[in-house]
């Protein structure tokens, strides 16, 4: 895939299986099939079904179950229960007076394309690395998706200082809205540094009461308290040659933030991820249940200072 970034094609696909097999959906993205080419979506299935010995030694099913399995315990949980949280995040923020949304790290991330009535009033920025973000419009095009009016491509590198001028010097960019900025997936390959350096950078260019929305690993993440499916997560992220570098605690994160002007407003363990985000489907569908990740939180935080 050269640049492109395969852990974001595999999250497309992951949350293209879902919205293709599930009835009752954590998070409905009806158009992350498209952004796939028919051979792509065949090509990672079946690898990631051939895969089924090192997720679970011993199984002896069929492809389909195999592949079923892997995403259902495997490649889905992240995608789609974080993408839950920060939809429900920008829905409250746009009742609040939020004007703006940010993607940084958009990989093929869809809201902006299939955006609900109560958004189509936002300013939709989505920031990637250049290779992402070029391979994303192309296959935008091929699949004949329009691009809306309040949608704005970026291309920066988030782990290059200065990456922040392609945001506020853009003529859209208004520093003085209110704003919702997405970090989804992104604090797994960053290091503390370079994740505290983002921090500062966002704190300069949000106004007061402007807030982000993440997930990120706990402080056991990459250790032997690990659960084991983030051990295999890290071992997969890794031979994609996007190894996971920090991990936080609860403390650790709420410091961190509040260095930068952010207080954390919401924020939910696993346990309670599943709760919110997860009961609904697994009620449905108890024979093919699904939880959130291990050793992963989600946070919102606003900028208070």
């Amino acid at each position: 895939m050269e640049q492109k970034s395969m852990t974001a094609l595999v999250s497309a696909f992951s949350r293209a299986y879902h919205a293709r097999t599930r009835e009752v959906k954590i998070y409905d993205d009806t158009l992350a099939a498209q952004l796939l080419t028919k051979e792509e979506y065949a090509q990672i299935g079946k690898r990631m079904a051939g895969g089924a010995q090192f997720f679970f030694p011993g199984f002896d099913g069929g492809e389909d179950a195999a592949l079923r399995r892997i995403v259902d315990e495997q490649l889905s949980p992240s995608p789609l229960g974080r993408a839950a949280f920060a939809n429900n995040a920008l829905r409250t923020a746009v009742r609040t007076g939020t004007g703006q949304y940010v993607i940084l790290g958009a990989g093929y991330d869809t809201f902006a394309y299939r955006q609900p009535e109560w958004a189509k009033g936002l300013a939709i920025f989505e920031l990637d690395h250049p290779a992402t973000a070029a391979d994303k419009q192309a296959r935008l095009a091929h699949a004949g998706l329009a691009v809306p009016e309040n949608i704005h491509f970026l291309q920066a590198d988030l782990t290059t200082e200065g990456w922040q001028a392609a945001l506020s010097g853009h003529p859209a960019f208004d520093q003085t809205k209110l704003t919702l900025c997405s970090l989804l997936g992104l604090t797994y390959y960053l290091s503390r540094e370079s994740f505290s350096a983002l921090l500062a950078a966002l704190s300069g260019l949000l106004c007061k009461g402007s807030a982000l929305v993440f997930d990120y690993p706990d402080e056991n993440n990459g250790t032997e308290k690990a659960g084991e499916r983030a051990k295999k997560q890290a071992l997969l992220a890794s031979g994609a040659k996007e190894a996971m570098l920090a991990g936080y605690s609860y403390k650790a994160m709420e410091r961190l933030l509040a260095a930068h002007g952010f207080l954390i407003y919401e924020h939910l363990t696993p346990e309670e991820i599943s709760a919110q985000y997860f009961a609904a489907h697994n009620q449905a569908d108890p024979a093919h249940a699904m939880t959130a990740f291990d050793n992963v939180n989600y946070c919102l935080a606003v900028r208070d200072a």
